[in-house]
C-alpha cells in the first residue's frame, strides 16, 4: 500500500491538493477533518473528540494497511515543536510499515496572504463545518503562528520518500501532478 502523508499549516491546501490527487492517483483520501467533522455535533473539541478521533484514525489506518488498497493520502497538522505530534507520525509510519507498505511524506508550504484566502473558499467549507465561522477559523490560523511551528526546519525530515512544496502560486491540480510525478504514483 501506498500511504501519502500530506502535512503543513491550517488552509495551506492539503485536503484540496488531496482531493485532486485521489482524481489522478486513485489512492483514497482521509482527510484529518473527516474525524473531526464527524465528532464535533457530540463532543465539541473537548478531549473526548481528540481520544475518538486518534483511536478511528489509527483503527483505519489498520484497517486500510491490512486490506491490499492500493493506497491512501491522510492530511495533517504538524507542529514541529510538540514530541507529541512526533510520536503520532511515528505510530502511523509503523502501522503502514509493519504491513509492507510505503510512506510518502508531503510537506506543503505557502505565503500567509495565501493561506488566508484559502481559509475562505467554498471548496473548504463545504467539506469542514468547523471551519464555516471563518473569523474563528481566521483567529486560530494566526494564533498559531505564535504557539506551533507548522511546518519543518531544512533537514529535519530525514526521510527517503520526502517532498516539499511551496504552493503559495499553484493550483491544487499543479501540485497534485507534482507528488504524482515525483513519487511516480
Amino acid at each position: 500500500m501506498k500511504f501519502v502523508l500530506v502535512f503543513g499549516p491550517q488552509a495551506v491546501g492539503k485536503m484540496t491538493i488531496g482531493h485532486e490527487l485521489e482524481k489522478i492517483t486513485g489512492l483514497k483520501l482521509f482527510h484529518n477533518h473527516m474525524t473531526i467533522e464527524l465528532l464535533h455535533p457530540f463532543f465539541g473539541f473537548s478531549p473526548e473528540t481528540w481520544r475518538l478521533s486518534d483511536l478511528f484514525r489509527m483503527e483505519i489506518f489498520k484497517a486500510a494497511a491490512a486490506s491490499g488498497m492500493d493506497g491512501l493520502i491522510f492530511t495533517y497538522v504538524w507542529a514541529f515543536n510538540q514530541q507529541g505530534d512526533w510520536d503520532y507520525v511515528d505510530r502511523v509510519c509503523t502501522i503502514i510499515e509493519e504491513a509492507g507498505g510505503e510512506v510518502y511524506f508531503v510537506e506543503l508550504e505557502a505565503e500567509l496572504k495565501a493561506r488566508l484566502a484559502r481559509n475562505r473558499t467554498p471548496h473548504r467549507l463545504q467539506h469542514k463545518p468547523t471551519k464555516r465561522n471563518v473569523e474563528q477559523s481566521e483567529k486560530n490560523l494566526l494564533d498559531s503562528l505564535d504557539k506551533h511551528r507548522l511546518n519543518s526546519e531544512p533537514g529535519e525530515i530525514e526521510r527517503e520518500h520526502y517532498l516539499r512544496i511551496d504552493n503559495s502560486g499553484l493550483s491544487p491540480e499543479q501540485a497534485a501532478h507534482m507528488i504524482k510525478t515525483y513519487f511516480e504514483l
